[in-house]
């Protein structure tokens, strides 16, 4: 600090000594807490001395009455304050009381932070998101979320406010100067505790009298034991038969017995079992056998079948797919009821996985093997159409609960098949042919058109190369549609078979109504395929022709028709 620019004589010296030692041995510097001595006090302003300054500071009343000291403050005591700045504009020194004490209770709670210490606070006001708090030490505000006010949903939290409690510091925002604090922890903390040494008086084997049922999930069932702890039976451990869902067997307040089998002490979770205080009934498996009929009890039923008891505690499946030969889609609850005593055959026991599989309907007679022994494939039997779609027709066998599988080529042999399926309706009786028996896959195909006369069988008598003579029905850009005499079958000759010469192959030659000759290119009976062609039948004629018309000597007397004679007699020569 700058007095006097000569410091040559003895006397600024001196001066210049003792002000050095008087700043440094108080230390003034902007930003820090300093307790000031209070010099005077009247109705507006509180003044104080602060050794070093050289003027004064006043403090308005009014800060003092916020921060609740005005009642403490006497002339001669001390208040602790913020310098803020040494001279201002006006050559004044600027401190704050406020934002000394902000200050100091942000020290104390960084400290509290760091030793993870909890504080004393009370919730003063509500706002968004949760509740304001007021470190009761240093009056400095805090934030308390919605979440962390209680370990369990409260309605109404207005026994709580004003109320002097603990909190625990969660998070410091050093910058912003921001602060979040937690109710919860600290019940939670407590409770922690207590179950601590609440557990401690169980262990593994025990048997609990008397637990109630307090509530459930779709993992378990959970218990209260003697009004101090919730323990939980898992879903598992319920019963040795299957259970869904706890609220199938408990009802909240009942009573029961729970068997200790496991004990978390880091968790502080106990874990119990039911079925572990009957015997295990799967240990009588060995009195079951697989292939034999047995009387099962229905005791639920589900959409994909139904669950049976062999004997108590002994649970089974029977599924949807082992209970008819013969219908689709079953609804199971259509079928039985629970309570419902059936027979069924035991079809798997596995050990290991604890399952065992039963089947209803191989109890009774397999329909489709009494339908091959009664009418095998090439039979004929008459059936009532049940449904149809698209493509296919389905038929009710005889007096056999089977649908058989007509599909629309098979209707008939001429007819296009989208029209003939239009032509039948659920209710019609057929006569039809069984044309495949699938036992194992449950599967029957049938035919109509099979049951008349084929009009491929018109052409068992005939070749390949054979003469025939059809009716032109139709013409178009494909070639021509045709009919043979005396068949009930219509042919396609394609444009390119029309013709042997490629521009009298023209499908427009033709008007319909004419009478022509053709030829068979291809005929296959099993398949029943065959192909007709106009070209091939120029192409017989042609080469017939020149079998029967051509002479023996012609062209020999063309020129050179002998060379080739002469040349092979010539080298001939040459090898002698």
């Amino acid at each position: 600090m700058e007095i006097y620019k000569d410091l040559k004589s003895a006397k600024n010296q001196q001066f210049e000594k003792l002000l050095n030692s008087q700043l440094s041995k108080n230390k003034i510097e902007e930003g820090k807490i300093i307790e000031g001595k209070i010099t005077k006090i009247t109705e507006k302003f509180v003044f104080i001395f602060i050794p070093g300054l050289k003027s004064e500071p006043i403090i308005d009343i009014n800060e003092l009455k916020i921060i609740g000291l005005k009642d403490n403050v006497d002339v001669g005591g001390t208040v602790p304050v913020l310098l803020e700045k040494i001279e201002d504009r006006n050559g004044e020194v600027v401190v704050s009381a406020i934002k000394a004490q902000k200050i100091r209770g942000w020290y104390k709670l960084e400290e509290a932070y760091e030793k993870e210490e909890s504080i004393i606070g009370k919730i003063t006001s509500k706002c968004k998101g949760g509740v304001i708090v007021e470190h009761i030490e240093t009056g400095s505000l805090m934030f308390c979320p919605g979440s962390q006010i209680s370990d369990k949903p409260l309605k109404n939290i207005d026994h709580l406010i004003g109320v002097e409690q603990k909190f625990a510091i969660i998070k410091l925002d050093k910058i912003r100067g921001n602060a979040c604090v937690s109710r919860r922890q600290i019940v939670s903390s407590n409770k922690r505790e207590d179950k601590a040494k609440i557990i401690e008086k169980f262990k593994v084997g025990d048997i609990i009298k008397d637990a109630v049922v307090k509530g459930y999930s779709s993992f378990g069932c959970f218990f209260e034991v003697n009004n101090e702890i919730d323990v939980l039976v898992h879903i598992q451990e319920v019963s040795y038969s299957r259970v869904n869902h706890p609220d199938e067997i408990f009802n909240i307040g009942e009573k029961h017995d729970l068997k200790v089998i496991s004990i978390d002490k880091e968790k502080l979770q106990i874990g119990c079992s039911i079925k572990q205080l009957s015997p295990d009934p799967f240990e009588h498996i060995s009195n079951y056998e697989i292939g034999k009929k047995y009387k099962v009890k229905v005791d639920k039923i589900t959409e994909y079948g139904c669950f049976c008891s062999l004997e108590p505690g002994l649970s089974t499946l029977l599924h949807s797919s082992e209970m008819s030969w013969t219908k689709r889609n079953i609804v199971p609850k259509k079928l039985f009821k629970i309570g419902d005593l059936i027979d069924c055959v035991i079809t798997e026991i596995d050990k290991d996985k604890r399952r065992i599989a039963i089947s209803h309907k191989l109890t009774i007679d397999n329909p489709y093997q009494l339908l091959m022994d009664k009418f095998p494939e090439g039979s004929e039997v008459d059936g009532i159409v049940t449904s149809q779609n698209e493509y296919a027709l389905y038929v009710r066998l005889g007096e056999f609960d089977i649908d058989g599988f007509l599909h629309a080529n098979d209707l008939s042999y001429t007819g296009n098949p989208d029209e003939e399926l239009k032509k039948y309706k659920k209710g019609d009786k057929l006569k039809i042919k069984v044309l495949e028996i699938k036992k194992d896959e449950q599967k029957v195909r049938v035919g109509l058109k099979q049951i008349g006369n084929d009009p491929f069988n018109w052409f068992k008598d005939k070749n390949v190369n054979d003469i025939i003579t059809v009716k032109v029905i139709s013409t178009d850009n494909k070639g021509l549609m045709v009919k043979p005499e005396g068949c009930e079958l219509e042919f396609l000759i394609k444009k390119a078979n029309i013709a042997v010469n490629s521009s009298d192959a023209r499908p427009s030659r033709f008007v319909g109504g004419e009478r022509i000759d053709t030829a068979i290119s291809e005929l296959n009976i099993e398949k029943r395929k065959v192909s007709l062609s106009i070209k091939l039948l120029e192409e017989l004629q042609n080469k017939e022709a020149v079998t029967k018309f051509s002479s023996p000597l012609s062209g020999k007397n063309l020129p050179f028709s002998s060379l080739s004679e002469k040349l092979e007699d010539k080298g001939n020569k040459d090898d002698e």
